[in-house]
């Protein structure tokens, strides 16, 4: 009877760690070709998913995500047509000036009287006056041009009105030509005082 018993207790011992070694099945790690990320591998019985790795493959997806249309992108060869944009999206028109001349001409006073009206009706933080020339004469003397013609108009502005505190200037001389040609049509429009304004 003993025997029996014996028998009995090492055959329910040997089921039960059977059943215990059977009943969990190892994970493995299975490396793809190509891939450094390991996946785990689930057993049958086990339905229930595995938590994603926990590596961050956010950066990585991004920038496979990126777009890659250029259209967009501006090249710095294509200067004088981002100049063009930046003048057309001015909320204040620039005024030209005659040739080596920083005096205002009368067409000029009734576009800068339209300007101040507008940045007296509008919070401005900051404007900023900007000189240019046309490409005939030294750089050094279009440079002082332009810088007389911003104070001109910055002058202008102030007896309109304007706090002198937030007018700044600046000369560019012939190094920013609205029109890149060489003909009188070009000259008359680089010859010009332009403005950025901050709201």
């Amino acid at each position: 009877m003993k025997k029996n018993l014996t028998l009995l207790g090492v055959f329910v011992v040997l089921i039960c760690s059977l059943t215990i070694f059977t009943g969990c099945a190892e994970k493995k790690s299975v490396v793809t070709s190509g891939s450094s990320q390991s996946q785990q591998v689930v057993p049958a019985q086990a339905p229930e998913q595995i938590p994603t790795p926990t590596t961050d493959t956010t950066k990585e997806s991004n920038i496979v995500a990126a777009p890659t249309d250029t259209t967009k992108i501006k090249e710095p060869a294509n200067e004088q047509s981002s100049l063009m944009e930046a003048t057309a999206k001015s909320p204040i028109s620039d005024i030209n000036f005659d040739y080596d001349s920083s005096s205002i001409r009368p067409d000029a006073r009734e576009i800068l009287k339209t300007n101040a009206d507008y940045l007296l009706k509008h919070k401005t933080s900051a404007v900023v006056v900007e000189g240019h020339c046309d490409e005939r004469g030294t750089a050094e003397y279009n440079m002082a041009l332009g810088q007389k013609r911003a104070q001109e108009t910055k002058k202008y502005l102030i007896n309109s009105g304007i706090q002198e505190s937030i007018i700044k200037t600046v000369s560019y001389g012939e190094e920013r030509p609205l029109d890149p040609n060489n003909n009188e049509e070009a000259w008359t429009k680089n010859r010009r005082a332009h403005f950025v304004v901050t709201p």
